[in-house]
Formats: C-alpha cells, sequence, structure tokens
C-alpha cells in the first residue's frame, strides 16, 4: 500500500509511475484519493475544533452554575456538540476505508532501474549462469524418467486427490528430501535464522501480503474457519510481525523457513498435466528480510546473490531475469526470476522469485520501527525463493540425465544421499 503523504505531495510521480506499469485506468484514482484524503482532513480538522468548543463550554457551563446563570442554551449546545462529532467520525470512517482501498489500487513506486515493459515477454535477461549440457543420446524428460525409474507415480496422486498433485517414491523422494536439507543448512550457514511456520494462516495476514485477486485465485479457504493454507511461507514469517513495533536496533532480521507449499493456481496453464513443474501442493525453502528502508537495495542484491550461490553450487544451467514494470505485481517495486534450462524445450523455466516491496506491505500489515532519533517509520520486507525442490527436481533431472536413465547427482548433494548416482535400467 502506498504512502498517502507520498500521493499527496507528488501526484505528478505517481500518476507517471501508474503510466509505466501500462495500468492508465487507474490513474483517476490518484485525483479521486487527494480529494477523500482532503475531505478526511477537513472533517478531522472540524471535530478537532469542536472537542475544544466542548471544553470551552463545559467549562462555560461550570462557571455561570457558581455565579447561578442559566446554563440551558449552554447545555443545549453542549448536547449537540457529540452528535454532530459522531456525524463526522462516521463519515471520516467511510472516507478513510475509501481512502485506504484506492492505497491498495495504486501500485507502489518501482525501483529506477527496472525495465519498462508490458508484460513478462519484455522481461529483461540480467545474467546466464552456466552452460547447457549436450547429449549424445535421445533425452527425456522429468516424468518420462521418473516413471522409467519408479519415480514417480501420477495414477496414485490422480486417484488420491486429482489433478496438479504428485507420489515420489524411492530414491527421487530422498533427493527431495536432500534438496530440503541442503537449502536449510545452506541459510542457516548464511545467518538466517531457521523457523518452521504453521501451514494455516488467518485472512487479516493473508489480506496483508495478497490481494483479493490473488487471494480469489491461488487460496486453499478451510471451510467454516477463518483460515487458508499458505501458498508461501514467507507469509506467515512477514505475518509474524503484523502490528508490531519494532527498535532499530533489532533491524535486520533474517528469516528462513521450510513449509508446505498450497496453491489453487486457478486457470494457471499447465495445471491439469502430469509433472512437477506447475503442482496445488510443493515444498518450498524461502528468505525473507525486514530491514530500514535506507538498507533496502542491499538486502535485495543480497538475497539475489543467495539464490545464485545456491543453485551455481548445484551446478545447474540457470539466468536471471528482471520483471518488467508491467510484469510486477502492485505491492513490489522490483522483482526478478532465476530461471533453469530445460533440455528437451530448449528453454528456461522460473525456479526461485525475489521481490523488494520497500515499505507496501508492511504499511498494510502495520510493521514499525523507532529509529535512532525515536521516530517510528515503516519497516522494508523483502522475500525470496531459496529453492522450491519439485522445480529443481525437474532441473536436475534432465540435465544431469544419462542414456541408460540413470541420474547424476549433483556433488554438494552426495553427502545427503550417499549417493553419486540413482537410476538406470537393471
Amino acid at each position: 500500500m502506498i504512502d498517502i503523504k507520498f500521493v499527496r505531495e507528488n501526484p505528478e510521480i505517481v500518476k507517471e509511475n501508474i503510466k509505466k506499469k501500462f495500468q492508465d485506468k487507474k490513474i483517476k484514482l490518484v485525483d479521486e484519493v487527494i480529494k477523500k484524503d482532503s475531505l478526511w482532513r477537513k472533517l478531522k480538522g472540524e471535530n478537532d475544533s469542536l472537542r475544544a468548543e466542548r471544553n470551552t463550554i463545559s467549562k462555560e457551563i461550570s462557571e455561570a452554575k457558581k455565579k447561578g446563570n442559566d446554563v440551558k442554551s449552554l447545555l443545549k449546545k453542549a448536547k449537540e456538540i457529540p452528535e454532530m462529532i459522531a456525524k463526522n467520525d462516521e463519515k471520516a470512517g467511510k472516507l478513510q476505508e475509501e481512502i485506504k482501498q484506492g492505497l491498495i489500487e495504486i501500485p507502489n513506486i518501482i525501483y529506477k532501474d527496472v525495465p519498462i515493459g508490458k508484460s513478462d515477454k519484455e522481461n529483461k535477461i540480467r545474467e546466464v549462469i552456466g552452460k547447457p549440457p549436450k547429449f549424445d543420446f535421445p533425452i527425456k524428460n522429468h516424468i518420462e524418467l521418473g516413471e522409467l525409474n519408479g519415480w514417480l507415480d501420477f495414477n496414485a496422486s490422480a486417484d488420491l486427490s486429482g489433478n496438479g498433485f504428485y507420489v515420489l517414491k524411492g530414491d527421487l523422494a530422498l533427493l527431495n528430501q536432500a534438496l530440503i536439507s541442503y537449502a536449510r543448512d545452506f541459510m542457516t550457514g548464511k545467518g538466517y535464522l531457521y523457523i518452521e511456520p504453521p501451514l494455516m494462516i488467518r485472512s487479516d495476514v493473508l489480506k496483508g501480503v495478497w490481494t483479493k485477486a490473488e487471494i480469489d485465485v491461488m487460496s486453499y479457504k478451510i471451510e467454516g474457519e477463518d483460515l487458508y493454507l499458505i501458498a508461501t511461507s514467507e507469509h506467515p514469517l512477514i505475518g509474524m510481525y503484523m502490528g508490531k513495533m519494532l527498535n532499530h536496533k533489532d533491524l535486520p532480521i533474517k528469516l528462513t523457513a521450510y513449509s508446505m507449499c498450497f496453491r489453487r493456481e486457478v486457470g494457471s496453464h499447465g495445471i491439469n498435466e502430469k509433472g512437477l513443474y506447475r503442482t496445488h501442493q510443493f515444498n518450498k525453502q524461502e528468505m525473507v528480510v525486514i530491514c530500514k528502508p535506507e538498507d533496502s537495495w542491499k538486502y535485495y542484491d543480497e538475497l539475489l546473490k543467495l539464490s545464485k550461490e545456491l543453485f551455481k553450487k548445484l551446478e545447474l544451467p540457470i539466468r536471471e531475469n528482471e520483471s518488467c514494470s508491467g510484469d510486477l505485481s502492485d505491492l513490489k517495486a522490483r522483482g526478478a526470476d532465476l530461471e533453469i534450462w530445460r533440455p528437451i524445450d530448449k528453454t528456461y523455466n522460473e525456479i526461485t522469485s525475489v521481490t523488494n516491496m520497500t515499505d507496501a506491505q508492511a504499511r498494510l500489515l502495520g510493521i514499525k520501527f523507532v529509529d535512532k532519533d525515536n521516530e517510528k517509520k515503516f519497516v522494508h520486507t523483502l522475500n525470496n525463493t531459496a529453492i522450491a525442490t519439485s522445480r529443481a527436481l525437474v532441473g536436475i533431472l534432465e540435465n544431469n540425465q544419462q542414456k541408460d536413465g540413470s541420474i547424476k547427482i549433483p556433488k554438494v548433494l552426495q553427502p545427503y544421499m550417499g549417493k553419486k548416482v540413482i537410476g538406470g535400467k537393471k
């Protein structure tokens, strides 16, 4: 949620930012919000004057009674003032809610280096890491390799849960656990506090991290309760600080969490196809930073660097693809994906996503800190996927396959697996 003071003082900057995101229909929101904010401040001023007048009249009544004077007219005024204040409060409350909704719909100010573009087709490739492998035999996709080796059972998952789920068996299930352990150890080794959060959160937390449209499309609601299955552990990690006033000495807060994640993915491309790339349930290690505004971009670079280092150690070909203005959701000031090479399609597909929301998310959740000068300010929040194991498994299976269908285990995972190779024709 954007700052009302910033909108009030910089309307043209806000409108230009909306244009850069190709959301011209929202330009009128800026003037509407400013007009409502002016009315709200006017009502607030009137009520402040009325309260001052009420205090004055109370004193006048007291003095008049002491002198034995008639106080009927003063009492009448004293009675009318609370009614006037209540009416103004009702109007102000309605305006405040409308202003908040308008501020939520106005996109966050994007970072100066964000490439301008309408869609993900105009995202910018910043770096390519590693070379795609060359094969001298007909290659298979991860589904064929998983079924060949008896590791993937989509018939069982379809019977159990329907489309968009999977059953892992044997060495592939163990490789999944190896990835979880590797990502956990990698992140804690970088000084991030390990957390295991609940897998359900309340609606007030979810509304502070996602838009209504995102909630409707992505979230699984627990029937009869004010609870949703989490789509990422970022949400409970940030939600732990909802409404909190932090001390500048405690910042930055660096957290990492493993969790299962659940996403409805309504209407998403490929969700009804079997495979591990896009599913309703998956395992993910997340990283989150809560920091002072002046440190925001330093930690954005750190999170992105950590992702690259983690996948470099897995020896997988990846690239950094920065999101253009039109591909950023409204809360994001900047974001980028790491993408992994898929040898059959000869394309790169997303595996991680880093985001800096500056203070937009903190405003929604009410997360502040007291700085060294005793001023209260909103924190900045950042998040990044350390690893989504199902997508990493796709990358390992497809890029590390051998002629007999066996899979070479990345060196960094071998201590967790106790093996250098898994699978292959028996």
